[in-house]
């Protein structure tokens, strides 16, 4: 657990990866076993289900790309912060990830950015910094809000 700058507290999972093989479904159970440990598993309505499925289906994506164009993965960290994932996947390509322009939907392939700007809250790459070589591939996804009249009440003081 870490804190973050705001004093409240945000639960961290870090995986170590190497290689490609087997990459992407070890990404996807270790996210699945973190949302089922922050209790966005089971969903409580279809709405929370479908953010589950996006969460998983994008650390999909951007654990494929690092796969396909960067060798592999190299870490995949989870932070969780009220009602908010963040995913890094942190990989040894110097490339960071950029939209093609004029793309056909039509046309195989190319379509993970798309998914990535359709389903993320925020995403985007920075340099690992501190002289490593590589990115990191971050995204966000929160759970929607609650309606008034659903939500859990403080209790009594």
């Amino acid at each position: 657990m870490a804190e973050s700058l705001d004093g409240h507290r945000s639960h961290v999972r870090r995986l170590e990866l190497f290689g490609t093989l087997g990459a992407v479904s070890r990404c996807r159970d270790f996210t699945a076993e973190a949302l089922a440990d922050r209790g966005w598993i089971p969903a409580e309505t279809d709405e929370v289900g479908e953010r589950v499925g996006d969460a998983l289906l994008l650390v999909s994506e951007v654990v494929g790309n690092a796969c396909l164009h960067a060798g592999g993965p190299e870490e995949l960290v989870l932070r969780h912060e009220r009602g908010r994932l963040r995913v890094e996947v942190a990989d040894a390509g110097p490339e960071h990830p950029r939209t093609r322009v004029g793309r056909s939907a039509s046309q195989p392939g190319g379509h993970g950015l798309m998914v990535l700007d359709r389903l993320a809250g925020d995403w985007g790459s920075e340099d690992k910094g501190s002289g490593a070589v590589g990115k990191v591939v971050w995204l966000e996804v929160s759970l929607p809000s609650r309606p008034p009249w659903n939500r859990r009440r403080a209790a009594p003081s």
